[in-house]
């Protein structure tokens, strides 16, 4: 039997109109209803506002975890389940939530808080580069102080963050086929943001976590793990912690997973893994219009 993966993207995949079609899946009306209530607006608003909220990190970040959260429910409802999940980032959480580790809505509290104290930071900037010579870039945040490997994506794309002084020196100083300036409020996955970990860990650990039903690669710790206490660990560390998903996905054919299937809008991780692990079978599943391709 072929041992699959789901994999949940994060932050820069959403896209206006991504909740289209979710209204008719079971369970959707209830989950969107169940947001709602938490966030004290609507997905689905928000997912069809053209005046570009969706980008803002304050409702990209629970519009992602509620339209991915309910496909996973309404692939579970096929009778699909993963071998083994993923998330990149913002990803993760709705990972612990496919795996059977806490509750759409304490899932979605955790969000909630996690968007406002990010969307909130205004110091620092984070950069991507395509291209590069690894070991030029390695050395060069090696001696520069205040700037980290954020996105370790795949061989030829990363992204870095700290403070604009230090991103500045190092864009200047290594070589890159493409360097783009993202436009974000601050350097999400490094140490400046240390202040918004500390306010988030009080939300995270009054949240009970249960043991995962299949193992969890995490960001910060790319092996396999069920146990709640280390899942727990590992998502605390996760905001001033570096995206490891270069080695999350050399992981997943150690694992045994043959194929890959990116649940969420977009194409953007199975496009990482693709460049990674030329041998995974990878699908997509954006939407409602894409379940059935998940038993072809």
């Amino acid at each position: 039997m072929t041992k699959t993966a789901w994999v949940f993207p994060g932050q820069g995949s959403q896209a206006i109109g991504m909740d289209a079609g979710l209204a008719d899946l079971p369970m959707a009306t209830q989950r969107f209803q169940q947001a709602e209530a938490i966030l004290g607006w609507s997905v689905p608003g928000i997912c069809q506002d053209l005046d570009h909220k969706l980008s803002n990190t304050l409702y990209t970040q629970p519009c992602l975890y509620v339209v991915e959260s309910i496909l996973v429910d309404a692939l579970k409802q096929r009778g699909e389940n993963p071998d083994l999940v993923a998330g990149h980032s913002l990803g993760e959480y709705v990972a612990l939530y496919a795996a059977g580790v806490f509750s759409f809505e304490a899932g979605l509290e955790l969000v909630k808080r996690r968007a406002e104290l990010m969307s909130a930071t205004s110091n620092g900037m984070m950069a991507a580069l395509i291209g590069f010579d690894r070991d030029q870039l390695d050395q060069q945040i090696q001696q520069t102080p205040d700037v980290v490997l954020a996105n370790d994506n795949n061989p030829a794309q990363v992204v870095i963050s700290g403070t604009i002084a230090a991103v500045e020196t190092v864009l200047s100083q290594v070589k890159a086929k493409r360097a783009v300036k993202l436009n974000v409020s601050g350097a999400f996955h490094s140490p400046l943001m240390a202040d918004a970990a500390a306010e988030f860990q009080p939300v995270l650990d009054r949240v009970s976590f249960a043991p995962a039903t299949i193992p969890v690669l995490s960001n910060v710790d790319p092996t396999p793990a069920m146990e709640a206490a280390i899942l727990k660990d590992r998502l605390s560390r996760q905001i001033t912690g570096s995206v490891r998903w270069r080695e999350i996905s050399l992981q997943l054919p150690q694992e045994g997973v043959q194929t890959v299937v990116e649940i969420g809008p977009g194409n953007v991780l199975t496009g990482l893994i693709k460049r990674t692990c030329t041998d995974l079978a990878l699908k997509n599943i954006s939407g409602s219009v894409d379940l059935s391709a998940i038993s072809n």
